[in-house]
């Protein structure tokens, strides 16, 4: 596992939408726009279903998210965080983690709860195998 820059942890913080990409069964790419967080140096996201990404992620543990930041480089490319991972879907804690997720992707005050039940769907954990994109969390 690769730790995360302090930097590309606070993209992460932000409230940036993170694309999932995962392989299909059939060998082509799945892709789905997720909310994450942080758990030390691996990235969660909570499931309400065993949708796509999650039935993927069992069959194929390999998955790569970019997050775009709202920020720029000198040269004007936008900063974009590349994560190349390694994954895992334990079952429960979904609408928990969704909950206080929501607090940063909706906001501070909001009581978003996909479910009365907190332990309902999975939650994906994801551990970092290679950081790139552009930003100062991959200096070139």
């Amino acid at each position: 596992m690769t730790a995360l820059p302090e930097a590309a942890k606070e993209l992460i913080r932000s409230g940036a939408l993170a694309h999932c990409a995962t392989v299909n069964p059939d060998g082509t790419p799945q892709l789905s726009v997720i909310w994450v967080g942080l758990d030390g140096d691996e990235l969660v996201s909570g499931h309400m279903g065993a949708w796509q990404k999650v039935r993927n992620i069992e069959r194929n543990p390999r998955v790569v998210l970019s997050l775009e930041g709202d920020t720029s480089m000198d040269n004007g490319m936008q900063h974009t965080l590349l994560i190349h991972g390694t994954a895992r879907a334990t079952p429960g804690g979904a609408a928990q983690l969704l909950y206080e997720l929501g607090k940063v992707y909706v906001g501070p005050d909001a009581e978003f709860r996909p479910s009365n039940d907190p332990d309902a769907g999975y939650v994906l954990h994801i551990a970092v195998d290679k950081v790139g994109g552009f930003g100062p969390w991959n200096p070139r």
